[in-house]
């Protein structure tokens, strides 16, 4: 809902708040006083075309404001949010301003967005119906969503289980669309996995096999010296005459032993001494240990030049596998293991391509029997609608004016067979929806917006959206001379629908007629002042007494008639009488 508008320079208007409220808001004025100019501003609020030559000359540029309230999970709020802008307390704070130079700038809720983001935000936020406007309804995506709303449960059920089977028809399409169309890709992509798998299938890697071959290749190549290495410190630990060679005049095992002697014929008179003694005992078993094990290492080591051979060529296929598979073993195999799930995949293509054929063939049978269903609901919902509309309209002084809801469907070699017809179809369904106004018998019935002027177009949209009343997720109307041409009864009919409307969402109507203006529950007034050379508009909310002396001003011409004063107050008493539950 929109809570308040300001308006700077623009038009006549210097500077004018509008307080808005729920219900129905009437705008009068005298002619020329800027009535037209506060729905001009509200097209700019809401991403209409800037035209720089509305912008008043002393200002040098012209600012538009409004506050709307909207829920924290409101389209409205999400889109602001994805602009980077902020809700204050459930209020979204918009701006628009205008150069006369041209230049416009926009902002949502404290950010600087593109001028279409407002454009987007009035998608669910407002429906403007003015002489020049084009009305969202007046698009024929928005009529078919309006009459499945108007509609209900019979197309809502099957255009659920329809969008369903729709979507899953397009996966199915692109599926068998990468499977023939990229046939000879994935045919080369197997032959690829085959030729690798078959590399390391030959290979047969095993995992960690890369750093032990390394291990062992390194032995392998220095054996002589680490032979000699063990051999030489096996002997300076423990010196065995069996090893010949003539080993030093006192090994390490030796000198220990003595050092263990010394300790222990000593040891009994401290038990410090004694416990290091143990400690000299341990290192001499310790040098046997290690000189034994250096001599079982010494005599295992292998020197044959075959075994080194096949290890180099070992290692030599493997490399062959890390540069093409993966940086060693264990990746290689890891590489193996998902090229031949993946092969496994690309074999079964035929196979899959059979499943999807047959898929969509059910699904294409599925939508026939959902498309047939969603036009005899769409094709019921149009006629009661286009009665009821019609309806409405004799009320708004269009008697002979009939509007018809055309619910058509295109052939297409390619399309959906619906009762033996093919037709074209889309995620909605097959049925193109089109309003149509015939304005008198023989005349032919043609689209909304050539089929009727301007003030007879305002009085169609009027009784639509009294029809859709309910239906419609936009909180805010605006009617601008919506009661052109039509006085008496015709007028009274056109305040009491406006009212009726009102009672599910936010109206502004902009009207000359007393009739209109009495059923408001909301009375602005537009005034001109002028001063030397300045003209300027403000905007009035009246009371009660004000109220009455307006709609006098608007009956009679004149403030002060008695006879318009009493009129004034019948209107007021049939208003209210008329808008009890």
């Amino acid at each position: 809902m929109l809570e308040e508008m300001r308006i700077r320079g623009l038009g006549v208007i210097d500077d004018a708040v509008l307080p808005l409220a729920a219900g129905l808001t009437a705008i009068s004025g005298e002619t020329g006083a800027g009535k037209t100019m506060l729905v001009t501003g509200l097209n700019l609020l809401f991403g209409g075309r800037a035209d720089s030559g509305a912008v008043r000359s002393a200002s040098g540029s012209a600012l538009v404001e409004g506050r709307l309230r909207v829920g924290p999970d409101s389209p409205a709020a999400r889109r602001a949010e994805d602009a980077g802008g902020q809700l204050d307390d459930d209020s979204l704070l918009i701006s628009r301003s205008v150069s006369a130079e041209g230049r416009s700038r926009a902002h949502v809720g404290g950010r600087a967005v593109p001028v279409a983001v407002l454009a987007e935000l009035a998608e669910s936020c407002v429906a403007v119906h003015g002489q020049s406007d084009q009305s969202r309804l007046l698009q024929p995506a928005r009529q078919r969503d309006a009459l499945d709303r108007y509609a209900g449960a019979a197309v809502a059920s099957p255009l659920q289980r329809y969008v369903a089977a729709y979507a899953e028809l397009r996966d199915v399409d692109e599926q068998l669309d990468e499977l023939t169309t990229r046939s000879r890709e994935r045919a080369q992509e197997a032959d690829l996995l085959r030729f690798g798998l078959d590399e390391v299938e030959a290979v047969g890697p095993v995992s960690g096999e890369d750093d032990e071959l390394a291990t062992e290749e390194e032995r392998l190549g220095h054996a002589d010296a680490l032979r000699a290495a063990a051999a030489g410190a096996q002997l300076a630990l423990l010196a065995d005459s069996d090893m010949g060679g003539g080993g030093p005049e006192a090994d390490a095992s030796s000198l220990v032993a003595s050092a263990r002697a010394s300790l222990e014929q000593a040891g009994a008179h401290d038990p410090e001494l004694e416990a290091l003694g143990a400690r000299v005992r341990e290192v001499g078993y310790l040098v046997a240990d290690v000189a034994a094990d250096l001599a079982s290492y010494a005599a295992g080591l292998d020197t044959d030049p075959l075994r080194l051979a096949a290890v180099q060529e070992r290692r030599a296929a493997l490399s062959r596998l890390t540069r093409k598979y993966g940086a060693t073993a264990s990746e290689v195999l890891a590489w193996a293991q998902q090229a031949a799930a993946r092969l496994t995949s690309l074999e079964g293509d035929d196979d899959r391509i059979g499943v999807l054929q047959g898929r969509r063939s059910e699904l294409l049978a599925e939508l026939g029997q959902l498309a047939r269903a969603l036009s005899r609901a769409r094709g019921a919902a149009a006629a009661r609608f286009a009665a009821a509309v019609s309806g409405e309209l004799e009320a708004l002084a269009m008697p002979q004016a009939r509007i018809t809801v055309d619910v058509r469907q295109t052939e297409s070699a390619s399309g959906l067979d619906v009762d033996g017809r093919t037709l074209a179809f889309g995620a909605l369904g097959v049925d193109d929806v089109e309003m149509q106004l015939c304005p008198h018998p023989g005349a032919p019935a043609r689209p909304l917006q050539r089929g009727a002027s301007g003030g007879e177009l305002s009085r169609v949209m009027l009784a639509v959206e009294v029809v859709f009343a309910g239906t419609d997720p936009v909180p805010t109307f605006v009617f601008d001379e919506v009661d052109a041409g039509v006085g008496g009864k015709a007028a009274v009919e056109v305040g009491r629908r406006l009212a009726l409307l009102a009672r599910t969402a936010q109206v502004l109507v902009v009207t000359h007629l007393p009739q209109v203006a009495a059923f408001a529950d909301q009375h602005l007034v537009v005034r001109k002042t002028v001063d030397g050379s300045v003209t300027s508009s403000g905007v009035t909310v009246l009371d009660d007494s004000e109220r009455l002396q307006e709609l006098s001003r608007m009956l009679a011409g004149i403030e002060e008639s008695a006879a318009a004063h009493t009129h004034a107050s019948e209107l007021l008493e049939v208003a209210r009488a008329s808008k009890q539950p």
